[in-house]
């Protein structure tokens, strides 16, 4: 398998946060929403996802994520 240098960079970036909170998934999902609550009071960008999955516009698609 091949190594990819960035991959392991953001790998060992998200190891080190977990770290952080022992590796607690509520505490670290409360941190991330704590810096984005941060990062928007700050001004910054933020994208809402979408509420629902756009439709599929070929008879391809359709047959491809029918099944979902």
């Amino acid at each position: 398998m091949l190594n990819d240098e960035i991959v392991d960079e953001v790998r060992a970036i998200r190891d080190t946060h977990a770290a952080r909170f022992g590796y607690d998934a509520r505490a670290i999902y409360e941190d991330l929403k704590k810096s984005e609550a941060e990062h928007i009071a700050a001004g910054h960008p933020f994208v809402s996802p979408p509420s629902a999955p756009p439709m599929p516009n070929s008879s391809l698609q359709r047959t491809r994520f029918g099944r979902r």
